[in-house]
């Protein structure tokens, strides 16, 4: 998942206007004017030309909210002939890269929040006279800014119920000017809204899955966006991500299987064993938001006091951020297998597998063809639906509640 950008006021840097005053010069005994050696008198005043060139440096002198994003420097009428940029007290460089017509001036990376840095800037106008400027100012602290992790990732493939979603280190209280400065669009033409749970969650999605294939963009342009009072966002990027096949399981626990369908046709029909009567399994539309090859479960994280600790579940996939997972289990009794028959488990599907994540088992076949983002819907449970903010779930509202969370 992915991080972290910024600012503040993007403000013009004043350029010196060098003034030279008029002196005038009385000889003893002589007149006030003084003649060339053609006799033609002189005026007693001389001014000296200024540099027509104009820079101008994002981050105003002295200011102590700037952009991590968008310090820059720039310059018109003229071509910038150098830009020295440092962090301030320790003198270290920040590299920087020129434009090619000499325009502007940009660091080469983000710059660090809270920090204070020196930018010192010449330029020369078309009759080769000289300009300069300077500024000294500190970026946006942490303090008072606000970064949102997000995921999916960029660059990533993921299945069609993989909805867009942040999660903001600051409560947001300006909820309609942060949602407003995201937007995701799909090449497929679906229309995509956001919703907030709370005030430091946003999720988009579409009204139903994703189209299979189509390509989806997340562009963030939060620098600068005060997301609260005096807390700004520093987030300025374009993410995109594909959507790879369609698959979609259904578990059944009246009959303990789980049926596999992509893109409209029967993979397999699975047993599996659910949540046993004393710890259902959620109903509803649950996302595959995490895999791992194996992980450990202890009932203590979840509540449970101490009735197992499994430091090597294989083929584990999260379905909910409360503990719901689709997992191997290799700790069944043999002589008794409950897949396809019993639920046994504490809340989770079960599928059959051999310790070390090895072998050619039902939940090693799940776990190699299946992606994040794809959607496993549990139903006929005696449990309540799962519910859409626990995990990647907001497909258990429907359309109309989805859209009454937005602050567009």
């Amino acid at each position: 998942m992915t991080t972290a950008d910024i600012a503040v006021r993007r403000t013009v840097g004043a350029c010196a206007v060098l003034v030279v005053g008029a002196l005038t010069l009385t000889a003893c005994g002589g007149s006030a004017n003084a003649k060339d050696k053609d006799g033609d008198a002189k005026g007693g005043t001389s001014s000296v030309k200024t540099s027509t060139a104009k820079i101008v440096i994002s981050a105003k002198d002295g200011s102590t909210s700037a952009s991590i994003n968008a310090t820059g420097v720039k310059v018109s009428d003229g071509r910038l002939t150098e830009v020295k940029m440092t962090v301030a007290g320790s003198g270290q460089a920040v590299e920087g890269a020129l434009s090619a017509d000499g325009s502007t001036w940009k660091p080469k990376e983000q710059l660090e929040r809270g920090t204070k840095y020196q930018i010192s800037a010449t330029a020369k106008d078309a009759d080769g006279k000289t300009a300069a400027a300077n500024s000294i100012f500190t970026t946006v602290s942490s303090a008072n800014s606000f970064i949102g992790t997000y995921t999916p990732d960029n660059g990533t493939t993921v299945g069609v119920g993989m909805p867009v979603s942040f999660t903001f280190d600051k409560t947001i209280s300006d909820t309609k000017a942060v949602q407003s400065h995201i937007t995701v669009t799909s090449s497929s033409g679906q229309q995509v809204v956001g919703h907030w749970f709370g005030a430091q969650r946003l999720d988009f999605r579409p009204e139903e899955y994703w189209k299979a294939g189509s390509k989806v963009t997340m562009k963030i342009d939060l620098d600068g966006v005060e997301g609260a009072n005096g807390v700004f966002g520093v987030q300025k990027k374009t993410v995109t991500f594909t959507i790879g096949r369609s698959q979609v399981s259904t578990v059944d626990v009246d009959t303990q299987t789980m049926t596999v369908v992509r893109d409209g046709q029967t993979l397999k029909t699975v047993p599996i064993s659910s949540g046993s009567p004393e710890h259902t399994t959620y109903n509803g539309q649950m996302v595959i938001s995490e895999k791992f090859t194996q992980t450990r479960m202890n009932s203590r994280t979840v509540g449970l006091g101490g009735e197992y600790d499994i430091p090597d579940v294989p083929h584990a996939m999260r379905l909910t951020q409360s503990g719901t997972f689709i997992h191997g289990n290799y700790w069944y009794d043999r002589g008794n297998p409950p897949f396809g028959r019993t639920s046994t488990s504490h809340g989770c599907v079960g599928l059959a597998d051999a310790q070390g994540a090895q072998g050619d088992t039902p939940a090693k076949w799940f776990y190699d063809n299946s992606l994040i983002g794809d959607v496993v819907i549990v139903k006929n449970s005696p449990d309540k639906t799962v519910s859409p903010d626990n995990g990647l779930n907001g497909w258990n509202l429907s359309w109309s509640e989805w859209t009454a969370g937005s602050s567009s």
